[in-house]
């Protein structure tokens, strides 16, 4: 299924802060991973709970946030700065996704910090995988599948959802939050 990404300004005469952009960015972010994860569902992989429903989200956000930061410093050639605000501002507003939704499904905690702290565990791992001109390596990508599959489990039909992701869900989404992040950086 094919979602609407909003990465155009109503008013594109006007200046946007990196904080805005971050906004607009987590917005589309969020929707891009609940899409993909509902995508998962739809191809007739099962999860037991919201809990790994909502991980394989977590997993997606932190895949863009990747994605994003390569492509700031790759693509974009930001200063260190400017790159920083950026993706700073993308993560917090991440954050309060999380928050507000985990909250909704599953009571008070603190959701958005939990989130951060898999977000930097993640980019250590993160760290080591190639982004070339052409996006993610296919070990990048691997990686993304083995995690969400350690959420899914190997049981039955989840035992191929490595293979979705790597190469179907993983591809489309670092296209469609590079295309994104560059409209919105415009």
């Amino acid at each position: 299924m094919a979602i609407r990404i909003k990465s155009h300004w109503h008013n594109e005469n006007s200046g946007r802060s990196l904080e805005e952009i971050g906004s607009a960015l987590a917005f589309n972010a969020w929707r891009l991973a609940k899409d993909k994860a509902i995508n998962l569902h739809g191809v007739d992989f099962v999860y037991e709970t919201d809990e790994q429903r909502m991980a394989v989200i977590a997993e997606y956000l932190i895949f863009q946030v990747q994605v994003a930061d390569r492509l700031a410093h790759d693509v974009l050639q930001l200063d260190e700065e400017t790159r920083r605000s950026l993706i700073v501002g993308f993560v917090k507003n991440l954050a309060g996704h999380m928050q507000d939704n985990s909250i909704d499904l599953f009571g008070p905690g603190s959701y958005g910090s939990a989130f951060i702290g898999r977000l930097n565990e993640r980019a250590g791992e993160y760290a080591g995988f190639n982004f070339t001109d052409d996006g993610p390596s296919y070990p990048f990508y691997r990686h993304l599948g083995y995690e969400i599959q350690r959420i899914m489990g190997r049981e039955g039909e989840n035992r191929w959802v490595i293979d979705q992701v790597m190469d179907k869900d993983g591809p489309e989404l670092a296209k469609q939050i590079q295309r994104t992040i560059i409209d919105l950086m415009e």
